[in-house]
């Protein structure tokens, strides 16, 4: 009766204005809505959005406007999209004042629905809405509400779009104090753990917060320096273990502001005000800027087309080549304070560090690659090679705290002398890394920075070829140091070049620096045919390393040569367990067992201690291999015992770890029939039960963790 009475009364006073239409509407919706369809509610979008704009009591329009929000259980992304454009229409219409008593209340209550849908809606909302709100309110309220929504919500997708919202906000926040909360914002987000939320940063938030810090001036006297400030405190206190982590967000972010610091450089230069678009301007070359995150990092986006750009760099260029840098600040600046501030930080990097050296090149190189060729060659290179003086007095070896030693070195062969590919290019950095390979091995110094040059070089097999010719140099260098050197590179570039080049280029190189004159030049070339044992298939390839290392083992000459022997074993060790079963078997574990039957007779205690840990070591990471139990019984067992026999004398409790190993080899074999059907025996897996296996590699590994311990475990002994 009581509805049909009040579809009765609607009937029988059928509008006759707008204003009651509007009104006839706002009673009848909420009726209508729950009556249709879920997957066809979206069709009355337009009706309840055109009711709440027109209809004349607030009271019905916040009604009307939560049934919208509330329309759809779980909006997708298309049915948002349209809420979202009701939305946008109707701040349109009714201006700042009632989106933010009407709209924003919707929102706010449903900042921690159950569903991330609807969060996700809000998110959405406060960026679609902020260009029809209040400026106060948006610097305000919306601000916190999403700041909120960044740190509580715990949907990827929704801090997401938190973070685009953001974006949005900061195109349109004009107050100067908030610069600090939008920095603060900006490290937040970015440490998200999420890759889509720090996706959205650099693609949206960073071209915003540039675009607004250029405004107020602050890129080059804020923004950046804050940053740069942020990593040399992280480099100071990672002293004893650097957060690589924090450095990447600190330093992507950095690089994320290089295209907007280009701008600002090219905007605010002697020649801005020639540019003219008129005429014939040439197009941009595809690679002459490196590609961008999104479009909001495209220069040209920024300086505000293509042809402008393109105007631009005509005269950009001209200006460095022929007119010089005076009374351009915005350059003079990069060129004065960011880059040596750059340089000097790059400085401070461990050079063992893989992770932060890859990060400063790809920097380095986004960086050249951005402000150009002429102002690569003529400001960046300069500043590099002033301080890496290619000579001996540049290596402090003693101390270890040259130049040439430190990360500088990678990072500039791979991240500046990479930049361009052209012949005199690729000849720089071929001569360069001649000259630090050089200079390095004739100090005497640590070799860590042309190997991390050869490493971050070396995952790209475009430099496979240029890198061969720079060993070819140091195998055919008049110095042993320097053919020393070139032997132990060889080994770091085997596992990335391919089998072809190896067989080409690597192997003869070493087969010739294994003839040497000078023995330690011998020696060096000992870890690379290993690291080919461990990682090439091509049979003949492998022959004629095995007979090399034959060589090396038979020969009467190396006999009493302790420091190859000492090499050899450290190298079997390392490369045993991942060499072809057969190279272990027939070659490896029988020359183990030659190596500690000898040392029981060598006379030198030194050098027998030497050879028993380096023995120790390398038994210790072949025992988890399967052996078959020819070789267990003929081998691997004697070998052992030759080895307790040697640790008897040097170290009891290494002699009771081998009694062990020894003991479980031996019940292995005598119950093989129960054991493994095909007589492989794995000594890892033979220890009896779980407790006994856990118990005795825990062991094992506490006494092979070090060298130097073990022999301050000697020492003691004498």
């Amino acid at each position: 009766m009581c509805s049909d009475s009040r579809l009765g009364a609607e009937v029988s006073r059928i509008a006759d204005s707008e204003e009651s239409l509007m009104l006839m509407l706002g009673r009848c919706l909420p009726h209508i809505v729950p009556n249709v369809l879920l997957a066809k509610r979206e069709e009355l979008i337009p009706l309840i959005l055109c009711t709440a704009c027109l209809h004349p009591e607030s009271k019905e329009r916040d009604q009307l406007l939560h049934i919208l929000f509330n329309l759809i259980k779980r909006p997708d992304d298309e049915q948002r999209q349209m809420i979202l454009t009701g939305c946008v229409a109707f701040a349109r219409h009714v201006g700042p004042t009632r989106v933010e008593a009407e709209l924003l209340p919707q929102c706010w209550e449903q900042i921690n629905h159950k569903y991330p849908e609807r969060r996700l809606l809000v998110a959405e909302s406060c960026g679609a809405l902020a260009p029809y709100l209040p400026k106060e309110i948006r610097s305000s309220l919306v601000l916190s509400m999403l700041q909120q929504m960044l740190s509580d919500d715990k949907a990827d997708m929704v801090r997401e779009a938190v973070v685009k919202s953001l974006g949005i906000i900061m195109g349109y926040i004009d107050d100067p104090d908030k610069y600090s909360q939008g920095f603060e914002l900006m490290l937040q987000s970015l440490g998200d753990p999420s890759e889509r939320v720090v996706g959205a940063v650099h693609q949206v938030f960073i071209p915003a917060f540039a675009a607004w810090t250029t405004e107020l001036g602050t890129l080059q006297s804020s923004l950046i320096p804050s940053l740069l400030a942020r990593i040399e405190k992280l480099l100071k206190q990672g002293e004893h273990g650097l957060d690589e982590h924090k450095l990447h967000i600190f330093l992507s972010a950095l690089q994320s502001l290089i295209p907007p610091l280009f701008a600002v450089v090219l905007q605010n230069a002697p020649f801005t005000s020639r540019a003219k678009l008129h005429g014939d301007i040439p197009a941009i070359e595809v690679t002459r800027f490196p590609r961008p995150a999104s479009p909001l990092q495209d220069v040209a986006t920024i300086i505000g087309s293509r042809e402008m750009l393109s105007a631009l760099l005509i005269l950009y260029d001209n200006q460095l080549e022929h007119e010089g840098t005076t009374g351009w600040e915005s350059l003079l600046w990069v060129v004065n304070q960011l880059l040596p501030q750059l340089i000097e930080t790059v400085g401070r990097i461990n050079v063992s560090s893989s992770t932060c050296v890859h990060e400063f090149s790809r920097f380095f190189w986004r960086f050249c690659r951005t402000f150009g060729k002429i102002f690569t060659n003529t400001k960046v290179k300069p500043q590099f090679q002033e301080i890496l003086r290619l000579s001996e007095e540049n290596v402090d070896a003693s101390a270890g705290n040259g130049i040439l030693t430190k990360a500088t070195v990678p990072i500039y062969a791979t991240g500046v002398l990479t930049c361009y590919n052209q012949e005199e290019d690729r000849k720089l950095l071929v001569g360069f890394l001649e000259d630090v390979m050089t200079t390095l091995s004739l100090s005497h110094a640590p070799l860590d920075s042309l190997k991390a040059s050869f490493v971050e070089l070396g995952a790209n097999p475009a430099y496979h070829e240029l890198l061969l010719t720079v060993l070819w140099y140091g195998v055919v260098h008049t110095s042993a140091l320097v053919r020393c050197t070139a032997a132990r590179m060889f080994e770091l570039l085997v596992k990335g070049v391919n089998e072809t080049l190896v067989a080409q280029r690597v192997v003869p190189a070493l087969i010739t620096l294994s003839s040497d004159p000078e023995i330690s030049v011998r020696i060096s070339t000992i870890p690379a045919f290993g690291t080919i044992m461990e990682t090439v298939t091509q049979k003949e390839l492998l022959e004629r390393v095995k007979m090399q290392l034959a060589s090396f083992l038979e020969d009467p000459q190396y006999q009493d040569q302790h420091s190859l022997h000492m090499e050899i074993i450290r190298t079997f060790g390392r490369v045993g367990p991942n060499a072809e079963p057969r190279f272990r078997d027939d070659f490896v574990l029988p020359h183990l067992h030659k190596l500690a039957l000898a040392n029981n007779s060598q006379a030198v205690e030194s050098k027998r201690i030497d050879i028993a840990t380096q023995l120790f070591e390398a038994y210790s990471a072949l025992s988890c291999c399967f052996i078959s139990e020819e070789v267990m019984v003929n081998h691997f067992l004697p070998g052992l015992r030759c080895l307790r026999a040697d640790m008897e004398q040097l170290s009891p409790e290494h002699e009771v770890i081998l009694s062990s190993m020894i003991k479980e080899c031996e019940i292995k074999v005598e119950n093989r029939g129960m054991g493994d059907a095909q007589g492989s025996i794995s000594m890892a897996s033979s220890l009896v039960g779980e407790d006994a296996k856990t118990k005795f590699l825990n062991k094992m590994g506490q006494l092979t963790t070090s060298g130097a311990m073990l022999a301050n475990v000697f020492q003691r002994k004498k």
